[in-house]
């Protein structure tokens, strides 16, 4: 497999680990940000963010031709689902017409597509007026799953759907969903809050909550799965999104034992001719749930020879469930393969490096 490394060496990691307190490094820059926190989540290993990404599907056609927005795994049956904004043109049942892809973003119709860890196709359904899949999670249930996501759309100042709830339901191939199907249950943590979208952490059982509040606030909250699914919201810990991530596009999260994972940045540019006129400016960051401390942000140079490179979410990965400690962070992206070539692809990479 391909390794496209960033930052330092797993070796130079090991000379420095002694001096990395609960601060976190940003090539020479220390970062002390934190918002306020209130928790008690036992201690966990964290995964280091200047080991190199590996390769793990490149290129890889989903369902509609739009962007990768996020994408979560069954790590049970080992099945990969992605989500997109549904195509335009494309006409849905119980639809007399195509929509067009402006409207379906308005909307916040998603398209979910599940694969095997091979990369094929194996399953899709949709979802109308649900949100704009920043972020989804899985629990598994058998041979299935159900899937977590946004509700309740509303569009914003730019006409993109967000969710206003928090909805479950099982993965059906082929169906077509609506947030008052009798098939969805909702949720609604934060009373008043918009922008919300969940994950799941596959390895405490936990689901991490991301929200908006007055406009203007961003936080998250993590509880333990079992008692948010119940009804009761009470959390283990909530932290206000530290500073550092206000003002590059934030493009998905994932969380694991005491650390969250987010991963911000664009698409490369290019001018008229095709050639290139941006760098990498996506990066991964690592936030302690207990304090809301930024403990580690680095740049990531994953796929860095795709064309047009958005980074499009985290997720938490377990190749062998009979080994639950071997975990991965997995970084997505979306490409395509030219200016005049505009279907998107998916692409994913992975760190697997605990500390």
């Amino acid at each position: 497999m391909k390794r496209e490394t960033t930052g330092l060496s797993r070796r130079q990691l090991l000379k420095r680990a002694g001096g990395i307190t609960a601060t976190a490094l940003v090539g020479s820059v220390v970062l002390t940000q934190a918002g306020t926190a209130s928790a008690a989540v036992t201690t966990s290993k964290r995964f280091d963010l200047t080991d190199g990404s590996d390769e793990w599907f490149r290129e890889i056609l989903l369902n509609e031709t739009r962007v990768l927005q996020s994408f979560a795994f069954d790590n049970t049956n080992k099945h990969l689902y992605t989500v997109q904004l549904v195509q335009g043109g494309r006409v849905l049942p119980g639809e007399a017409a195509g929509v067009s892809g402006t409207d379906r973003a308005k909307n916040g119709d998603l398209c979910v597509t599940r694969l095997d860890w091979q990369g094929y196709v194996i399953g899709r359904m949709y979802l109308k007026g649900f949100g704009h899949g920043v972020s989804i999670g899985v629990e598994p249930s058998g041979n299935g799953a159900y899937l977590w996501t946004e509700s309740d759309s509303v569009p914003d100042s730019e006409n993109n759907g967000y969710g206003t709830k928090i909805a479950r339901f099982k993965f059906a191939n082929g169906a077509v969903l609506q947030p008052d199907s009798s098939q969805v249950t909702r949720y609604t943590p934060v009373a008043g809050s918009d922008h919300n979208t969940v994950t799941i952490d596959p390895v405490t059982s936990r689901i991490a909550h991301r929200y908006r509040i007055n406009g203007t606030t961003w936080k998250f909250s993590l509880y333990d799965l079992a008692t948010f699914k119940a009804g009761t919201f009470t959390p283990l810990a909530t932290i206000a999104q530290p500073a550092v991530l206000t003002g590059p596009t934030f493009q998905g999260y994932a969380s694991m034992g005491q650390y969250l994972y987010t991963i911000d940045g664009t698409a490369y540019t290019y001018d008229s001719s095709g050639n290139q006129t941006s760098t990498s400016n996506t990066y991964v960051t690592s936030i302690d749930w207990n304090t809301g401390i930024v403990f580690e942000r680095r740049l990531s140079n994953a796929g860095q020879s795709l064309f047009y490179r958005e980074p499009e979410g985290l997720a938490i990965q377990i190749p062998d469930t009979a080994a639950p400690t071997v975990c991965r962070l997995h970084l997505g992206f979306g490409s395509e393969e030219s200016l005049t070539q505009t279907d998107k692809k998916a692409s994913f990479y992975y760190k697997d490096l605990l500390v």
